[in-house]
């Protein structure tokens, strides 16, 4: 396409894109942005290497006339979007990029790859968080991604509410608080698992979790408090009938006198298994296939679409596609957020046009984000990961109860285009 637009010298008209959902993943009632601070990075590092050059040339890919472009690519246009961690809903423009026909297009597949991902995790995992109440969830899912998704997911799990992570890289890149457990091998690789408890205790204190399902669960906790003493942690269970077990558990550590003494869950949990333990005592959860892969939604259905381009005047002239059951709707677009009285939302009211604007008493949901090529560094790194955090808690507070039934359902707010 930049070679096609090059030959006819249309690449530098003035152009806006918008990356929006075109639906919320099957039965979810709000989603949640996240990837904007990662993905903000990565574009003002974007470049065509020499290697990449070299590629491209002797493949024949592009002509010379695109390679010396390419070379000298860097973003320079203005991006708008919502905050990370902020909800949304169906057809409201995520992140608006205003530049070059060539420089914007060219971000497509990145822009997209980043926020489809980590949206998808993040709106998983704040679903879980919900079924959690005030009990923590750990994210614990890097063996079901891939080395570099495993890295995203943590930080999207992170933004949605979740704890901690086991993913040090995670917390190394990101300022995510890190946890870990012993893994089934580290109780087999000793003689007994007394001495595997011991070995454990001997090295991170008493203060541990204790993984106790390896061979039988009852006689495990019995060691783990001989052991440990009744200041122990806490114990994992990672198998079996989880309510039965966990209300087992907690009257065995009772009877033993290791009332402090807590209980996490995992295996293969999501939102409707953490639900579903609501009423038995477990005071933590670690989550890891399910959330990594958004819970049966991996991808956020985001697409990535011209809406406007200036003419040789320099006016402004809106373009949709027109194609069945994918048509867009032309022109540049301000969402905002509207509430009742007592600040709820009710409605993502989507404002199109270059003159139209919110009207008053409404949230504004377009935030710059990259100014002349130049990102906002306040969405950068491990701050803009906690401020991302912190913004999703504010804009959960804003939504209707009926958001957080698990069952099936619509948008709980309609998005209304004026």
């Amino acid at each position: 396409m930049i070679e096609a637009a090059i030959r006819s010298g249309t690449h530098e008209r003035r152009c806006v894109f918008e990356l929006f959902g075109r639906h919320l993943p099957p039965g979810r009632r709000y989603g949640i942005v996240a990837g904007t601070g990662r993905l903000l990075e990565l574009i003002s590092r974007f470049r065509f290497g020499d290697d990449e050059l070299r590629w491209l040339r002797e493949n024949r890919i592009v002509d010379d006339r695109t390679l010396d472009w390419l070379a000298g690519y860097r973003f320079g246009g203005d991006i708008w979007g919502y905050r990370e961690g902020e909800v949304y809903f169906p057809n409201s423009p995520l992140l608006v990029i205003e530049g070059t026909f060539a420089e914007s297009v060219v971000l497509e597949t990145l822009a997209l790859s980043v926020l489809n991902y980590d949206t998808a995790v993040a709106s998983a995992a704040a679903r879980m968080v919900s079924a959690a109440g005030e009990r923590p969830v750990a994210e614990m899912g890097s063996r079901r991604a891939n080395e570099q998704a495993a890295v995203a997911a943590a930080r999207a799990a992170y933004i949605a509410g979740f704890s901690a992570t086991s993913n040090l890289e995670a917390g190394r890149r990101w300022g995510i608080p890190t946890m870990g457990t012993a893994a089934h091998s580290f109780t087999l690789l000793h003689d007994s698992e007394e001495e595997a408890f011991g070995a454990q205790v001997a090295a991170l204190g008493a203060g541990t979790t204790l993984l106790v399902d390896t061979y039988d669960v009852q006689n495990a906790v019995d060691l783990a408090v001989k052991v440990a003493g009744t200041g122990l942690g806490a114990v994992r269970i990672d198998s079996g009938d989880l309510p039965e077990q966990v209300s087992a558990v907690r009257k065995q550590l009772d009877d033993l006198g290791a009332s402090g003494t807590g209980i996490t869950v995992t295996n293969d949990l999501d939102e409707y298994t953490i639900a579903a333990l609501r009423a038995a005592p477990v005071d933590s959860y670690g989550v890891g296939t399910s959330v990594v892969t958004g819970s049966g939604s991996p991808a956020a259905g985001m697409v990535y679409k011209l809406v406007a381009r200036q003419d040789e005047t320099g006016a402004w002239l809106p373009v949709a596609k027109k194609s069945a059951a994918k048509a867009t709707i032309g022109g540049r677009k301000r969402p905002a957020r509207r509430f009742d009285e007592r600040g709820i939302a009710t409605a993502e009211v989507v404002y199109v046009g270059e003159g139209a604007r919110p009207a008053e008493g409404e949230r504004p949901l377009l935030v710059p984000l990259i100014e002349g090529g130049r990102p906002d560094e306040s969405h950068l790194g491990p701050a803009g990961t906690a401020r991302a955090r912190e913004h999703r808690a504010a804009a959960i507070a804003e939504l209707p109860p009926e958001a957080f039934r698990l069952g099936r359902g619509d948008p709980v707010i309609p998005t209304i285009y004026r």
